[in-house]
């Protein structure tokens, strides 16, 4: 065997690794300073602050008394509290028996600090998460503007046989004779595009130096790849943003509805595509795969998908928004995000989608990799499709998670005092097994599901 062959396959899987690492480390360092910093506000002394598991590699002191250390395992991070015993903050009988006749140091351990104290320095791990969200996807609509109402071209995107005809600064008024809508940042501009007729050529009437010229223009969703999901057979085969799709099975193809149309209706078969890439026509196969898909509605339906996104072949003037238009667009994406966990997780548990679609750390490892090989832009922005995953998991009332600690707490401002002790080892118990056992079958669906 030429060892060669295998440097591409293991710098890929060390590109993968290495990017699985640092989105995770970020989230965690996150989520953790949530907990440490609230904590400190409110009173609670943190011993340890530790970036991953394992042997420590490296560490240090601050003034505050907190070791703050990075180990050798990067899977994860936890904040060990004055009068903790372990990471999972179980209490530590002995050093709260020495600190029990002490109302200071007492009151600087986790478990000896005041109820609202304790609830808000474990709901800021997950508020922290949420918070790097919204603020990426804020500063991610800002950088990329909100299209100029009405649309006005700003370039035409690269094609095999382009036509000329429109030019940059023309104020589109119609496609095809049909009056275009008030905006192109609503669902109806969709529905629009998908109302125009399906030919490679359309007529488009603009204004040009404030005046009316009718022009020849292209189909305006033309088949070309916006963006290429993780574990696709798309990404498989090699497809990258920018490809335009000219032909499928030998015939020739100019729309992506075109597209659709024949992967959904290709009944898993393998489909022959001729790409255009910068000027150079290439040949891809591949097989559409089974999705289940959300819908607006929440429900799910199931569908063969190749793994690609669709992209105008106009690109649109642009505008920056305004922070708070920014901010709102981040608090929606985070809420979007929540909304489609909370949905696919209760559709798995009723067996109205595959328990496939639950990852584990080898597919989220995966689409790190792919995300980072696809630009900065898209590795960032799944770090916080991921924060928002682990800010929301953190939330549910399972023992051992930061949603298990606020349901004791829960439990402790109805009935005025705390589970015992042992009811709470018995309950972190039964927790750390849920959480493993949850692991375990993510990681099988990584190694057996297709």
């Amino acid at each position: 065997m030429d060892i060669t062959t295998l440097l591409p396959q293991f710098g890929g899987f060390i590109w993968t690794i290495a990017a699985f690492v640092i989105a995770l480390s970020v989230i965690v360092a996150i989520h953790e300073y949530g907990h440490y910093i609230v904590g400190r506000w409110c009173g609670i002394k943190a011993d340890v602050f530790s970036l991953g598991f394992g042997p420590v590699l490296y560490a240090r002191n601050d003034k505050h008394g907190t070791r703050w250390q990075i180990a050798a395992l990067p899977f994860g991070g936890y904040v060990k509290f004055a009068g903790d015993a372990n990471a999972a903050s179980g209490k530590d009988e002995e050093a709260m028996e020495e600190v029990a006749t002490d109302p200071v140091r007492l009151r600087e351990t986790m478990h000896g600090a005041p109820l609202w104290a304790r609830a808000l320095t474990v709901a800021a791990g997950p508020v922290f998460n949420f918070a790097m969200s919204i603020i990426i996807f804020a500063a991610i609509a800002m950088s990329i503007g909100t299209a100029r109402d009405p649309l006005t071209v700003e370039a035409i995107k690269p094609m095999p046989n382009p036509i000329v005809g429109l030019e940059k600064g023309d104020v589109i008024q119609s496609i095809a004779g049909r009056e275009m809508p008030a905006s192109i940042n609503t669902p109806e501009y969709r529905d629009y595009l998908d109302a125009l007729p399906l030919e490679p050529v359309l007529e488009y009437t603009v204004l040009r130096d404030d005046a009316p010229v009718t022009v020849s223009g292209p189909y305006p969703l033309p088949a070309l790849v916006g963006s290429v999901g993780a574990e696709t057979a798309a990404l498989a085969a090699g497809l990258k943003s920018g490809d335009v799709i000219t032909g499928i099975d030998g015939t020739p193809t100019f729309a992506f509805q075109q597209l659709k149309n024949a992967v959904e209706s290709s009944e898993g078969r393998p489909l022959a595509l001729d790409v255009w890439r910068d000027g150079e026509a290439l040949a891809f196969t591949l097989v559409p795969k089974s999705t289940d898909e959300p819908q607006a509605d929440g429900s799910f339906i199931n569908v063969l998908r190749i793994g690609i996104s669709s992209d105008s072949a106009i690109t649109p003037a642009t505008d920056t928004p305004s922070i708070g238009e920014a901010v709102n667009r981040g608090f929606a994406g985070t809420w979007r995000i929540m909304k489609g966990s909370v949905s696919g997780l209760w559709h798995m548990a009723t067996g109205a989608i595959s328990s496939c679609n639950m990852s584990g750390p080898v597919g989220i490892a995966k689409v790190s990799g792919a995300m980072a090989s696809q630009g900065a832009m898209s590795f960032i922005n799944f770090i916080a499709v991921l924060s928002t995953a682990v800010g929301l998991l953190n939330l549910f009332p399972i023992p051992a998670l930061d949603g298990g600690h606020l349901t004791f707490y829960a439990y402790e401002a109805v009935t005025g005092k705390p589970p015992s002790d042992g009811a709470l080892r018995v309950l972190m118990t039964i927790g750390i097994t849920l959480v493993l056992s949850l692991m375990l079958f993510a990681l099988f669906n990584d190694l057996f599901c297709p």
